[in-house]
């Protein structure tokens, strides 16, 4: 900012002083939401998108042609149908993980779109292959089976899947920050694989139903249905989730660490294709095989990534809440702020507040509130362990400069809210607000 009272210090920047009206360098006059400095035409945004939506259709509509022949028509209807019924489920419930400081909807439709079309297109393609090679090699065709399910698929559908985690992680650094990032974007790429791969499945056994006249709780449709709609339609996300949560630990280590930032991810791929491979070997332990691996391995790994992703929300939670005051005490925030903004139940409430007592306008000006300021919160968090780069500064900026043009709209309703939630207590009558509405225009 040009005006003498920010002083920044090492080893960390110490908070600009508010000014009532005050100039940002780093921020354009026009800036409306992000600044996006000027790139080359092959670098603009604009032309990477289209690249990525092109590729991405025609990977669908390759992998729509295969599964189609595999499954016949009225088979891959049916498939659909059913494959879809836990897709918003998932969703929602990855979703509802990442409210703190929800992701672009852009990574998570690129990450879905990703695991149903690229990512399964390249599991069909090299499964089949390998699995025929080995059958050709050995003569054996059922341990060629068998040691594709165990060993190849584990390896190819995790890697496949962890392309798409990668890329995020490498081109949206900004909005890839920790755990909850990778685990959300994690489940989207397995919730699109999943879904994919079940379309192949109950198509397949429709087809089969139709064949020997099979049908009801009988049929291979229901069972394939109960054992992968039912029972185990967070397989797929579980293990990618795994590959996610490495990733989030990378990203939350300093620049310094690069070792860890590379051996941590690895690591989790490794972790996600060995239990893989040990879900899908569970069929070749015996007719309880199955059931075993499910109530011994899988549901205790479900409950264990359940708590590690929500102790990492809280977490996300307590970082607004211990970083927010340095900018209340600054003048930026108002003091019952960084407590409503830490509280997902306050927040909510000041959007309501702002909805009902003013309109639509002022709850999405409330809701940009909250984001930027849980943005500063985390770029604070992360430049106190050293893993912002040297636009901290001017980041920095632009989200003071976002919330400087929300401030009169959001800061009474989120000290209404958190009023409302007891997080700070009523002042006196004499230092109330007296009447003053800033909605007022």
């Amino acid at each position: 900012m040009s005006h003498s009272s920010t002083q920044y210090q090492s080893p960390f920047p110490a908070v600009p002083a508010y000014e009532p009206q005050p100039s940002f360098d780093a921020v354009p006059e026009r800036a409306r939401w992000h600044y996006r400095p000027r790139h080359r035409f092959w670098r603009s945004r604009a032309v990477r998108a289209s690249a990525v939506v092109l590729v991405l259709a025609l990977c669908g509509l390759v992998i729509l042609a295969l599964v189609r022949e595999q499954t016949g028509t009225e088979g891959f209807l049916v498939g659909l149908g059913l494959a879809l019924l836990p897709v918003p489920l998932l969703m929602a419930a990855f979703r509802w993980l990442d409210r703190v400081e929800p992701g672009p909807w852009r990574n998570l439709l690129f990450s879905f779109a990703w695991g149903a079309c690229a990512a399964a297109l390249v599991a069909i393609v090299a499964n089949t292959f390998a699995t025929r090679w080995i059958a050709t090699a050995t003569a054996d065709p059922a341990s060629a089976d068998t040691l594709g399910a165990t060993v190849i698929a584990p390896v190819v559908e995790e890697s496949a899947k962890a392309a798409a985690v990668l890329l995020v992680f490498v081109f949206r650094r900004r909005e890839f920050t920790g755990i909850v990032d990778g685990v959300v974007i994690a489940g989207f790429t397995a919730t699109g694989f999943a879904f994919t791969e079940n379309i192949l499945y109950l198509g397949n056994a429709f087809g089969e139903d139709q064949e020997f006249g099979t049908s009801g709780f009988a049929s291979v449709t229901a069972a394939t249905f109960f054992v992968r709609i039912v029972m185990s339609p967070f397989a797929h996300p579980l293990f990618t989730v795994l590959t996610g949560v490495g990733f989030g630990i990378a990203a939350a280590a300093a620049r310094g660490r690069r070792v860890r930032r590379v051996a941590l991810p690895v690591l989790g791929l490794a972790l996600a294709m060995g239990m893989h491979a040990l879900w899908n070997g569970s069929a070749a332990l015996g007719p309880w095989g199955f059931y075993a691996v499910y109530g011994a391995f899988m549901l205790p790994a479900l409950g264990l990534l359940t708590w590690l992703a929500i102790w990492s929300r809280q977490r996300e939670l307590r970082t607004i809440a211990g970083e927010l005051p340095a900018y209340a005490s600054a003048g930026w925030l108002t003091p019952a702020e960084p407590p409503a903004l830490s509280s997902m139940r306050a927040r909510a409430l000041a959007r309501g507040y702002a909805a009902r007592c003013f309109g639509p306008a002022a709850a999405r000006a409330v809701g940009e509130y909250e984001a930027f300021a849980t943005s500063l919160a985390f770029l604070r968090h992360r430049a106190r362990r050293g893993t912002v780069g040297h636009d901290f500064m001017a980041r920095e900026q632009e989200l003071l400069h976002h919330l400087w043009q929300r401030k009169e709209v959001a800061g009474p309703a989120l000290t209404y809210a958190a009023r409302a939630t007891g997080r700070v207590r009523t002042p006196p009558p004499h230092l109330d607000y007296g009447g003053y509405n800033p909605y007022r225009f």
